[in-house]
């Protein structure tokens, strides 16, 4: 009997991509809800192909053929009764209810919103636990993990090193850097993803987003995640383990292969679309120490992670604003992690232990930043 798929974010990069592993995997999965923000016009196109029973479209309107409108439908898509997997591709802030709704609800959450764990990491873990949900990460850097521990018991590890493709200003000199354009930001030379993350790769901030993801995930302290710098994208994370030994995981850039095994795990199923891993076509793979000068929002992450509490959820928030407010062209590239220090600074880190609290943490950060980025 095929398992019942619900996608939050459809029309975003993780929900096409995921549409397109579904759609070599119909015997073994069936779409059954879909939402997006505010792409009416593809969530259509979409629903007409996949049928689904529930359609939700998050800003104003309604889903073509659908019963859901307003945020509240991520919710409803999560948690409806033939759903048993969500696929949360959402962007930033706006996945975290339906994340702890779903788990709750005893669903597998497929979670591509590292920004959920980001923000409630304790909150999340605790829903999964009471509710009989599980987390399964899609970010290539955590399903290689998650591949390399299977079986594995927890006590058994002993480090993780995430990698990192150093963004399009590598190489670049610092002052170069804090005038880059939006164009020049969104010129990922390995990855090809929604802006947001784009920028958040060029500024190393998805980097301090998936080391608190790992500490929430995999149970380690922060000082055992750490992150190095590898441009060719080929290696996506190392695992180390307690007696030495050190297991890694690889394959070209695709986000298909980390989506497909997060709807199967812990098995592995045959899948024909995804292009097969060629070591002389992977070429010389070289490894890097990440710049603090030219990542200073990274260290700002990591910062925040060791204060706990609500500090992370105010990084997070903060950045969200000022990456926004970047693409529209209302401030320089270099003021993205100027405005998420601002904000920091201001902010006392409070406990992160009820939703009610994480929320307020990042409205207020939120209203920080737009008066810091714009001051």
């Amino acid at each position: 009997m095929s398992v019942g798929v619900a996608i939050l974010g459809s029309t975003g990069s993780i929900g096409c991509s995921t549409l397109q592993v579904l759609a070599r995997q119909r015997d073994r999965f069936r779409v059954i809800a879909l939402t997006a923000h505010s792409n009416a016009e593809l969530l259509a196109r979409q629903a007409a192909e996949w049928q689904p029973a529930y359609v939700g479209l998050v800003n104003s309107g309604k889903g073509e053929g659908g019963r859901g409108k307003g945020p509240e439908c991520l919710v409803e898509a999560a948690t409806h009764p033939d759903v048993r997997i969500v696929v949360n591709g959402i962007v930033g802030a706006a996945g975290l209810e339906a994340t702890l709704a779903a788990l709750r609800a005893g669903k597998r959450v497929a979670l591509a919103n590292k920004e959920t764990l980001v923000m409630a990491g304790e909150l999340v873990t605790r829903a999964a636990r009471e509710g009989g949900g599980e987390i399964i990460p899609v970010d290539s850097e955590h399903s290689a993990v998650l591949q390399c521990v299977a079986g594995r018991g927890p006590t058994e590890l002993a480090r993780l090193i995430l990698t990192a493709s150093g963004g399009p200003f590598r190489t670049w000199p610092r002052e170069r850097i804090a005038a880059a354009t939006v164009a020049e930001a969104l010129r990922h030379p390995t990855w090809k993803m929604g802006k947001k993350i784009t920028v958040d790769s060029a500024t190393l901030v998805n980097k301090a987003l998936e080391v608190i993801e790992a500490h929430f995930l995999f149970g380690l302290g922060y000082e055992a995640v750490e992150v190095v710098v590898h441009p060719q994208s080929v290696v996506h994370a190392f695992v180390e383990f307690v007696d030495g030994s050190v297991l890694a995981q690889v394959g070209f850039p695709t986000m298909e292969l980390p989506i497909l095994y997060a709807l199967t795990h812990p098995a592995r199923v045959p899948d024909a679309g995804t292009r097969r891993f060629d070591p002389v076509a992977a070429g010389s793979l070289t490894f890097e120490a990440v710049e603090a000068e030219l990542y200073p929002a990274y260290g700002l992450g990591r910062a925040a992670a060791t204060a706990g509490g609500t500090a992370p959820t105010v990084f997070n928030a903060a950045n969200e604003i000022a990456v926004a407010l970047f693409l529209e062209g209302g401030i320089p590239f270099g003021r993205i992690a100027q405005t998420i220090a601002r904000v920091l600074d201001t902010s006392a880190p409070a406990e992160a232990d009820t939703l009610e609290a994480v929320l307020a943490a990042d409205t207020a950060a939120r209203r920080l930043a737009r008066e810091a980025a714009c001051s």
